[in-house]
């Protein structure tokens, strides 16, 4: 999966469920049947029969089925050898393995330095 463990799988989407609306869930959601909607989860896996039509935001989310929109990662976008998508994917890391389909533009956003500027007093 990731290199960090996205934790225990607390909801499914079934293979032969289809769910039409807005998802939002704490911890990991995996989909393996249908979604109209946009998704929201601390950690989202996507099997590979999988279709979600809509937007997915997560922490980290993992490919290997078919997305029909934009992709948020906060940490990490991983493609499956299977993925498909179809959208704009965000994200500071992606990934993406030989036969995976991405179709649209991704943007990767660097996390910000912090720097500490010290005062006349602190010199």
């Amino acid at each position: 999966m990731f290199g960090r463990n996205p934790g225990k799988l607390e909801s499914i989407i079934g293979a032969d469920s289809h769910f039409k609306g807005e998802i939002e869930t704490k911890g990991t959601l995996r989909v393996d049947g249908g979604v109209e909607g946009n998704v929201r989860a601390d950690w989202v896996v996507i099997g590979e029969k999988a279709l979600i039509k809509g937007d997915v935001e997560a922490r980290g989310i993992i490919v290997g089925g078919k997305v029909e929109g934009n992709l948020r990662g906060k940490e990490i976008v991983e493609l499956r050898n299977k993925g498909n998508v179809s959208g704009e994917i965000f994200s500071n890391k992606l990934t993406i393995a030989e036969g995976a389909v991405f179709e649209g533009k991704s943007s990767m956003k660097k996390e910000e330095q912090k720097v500490v500027e010290l005062s006349n007093k602190e010199k």
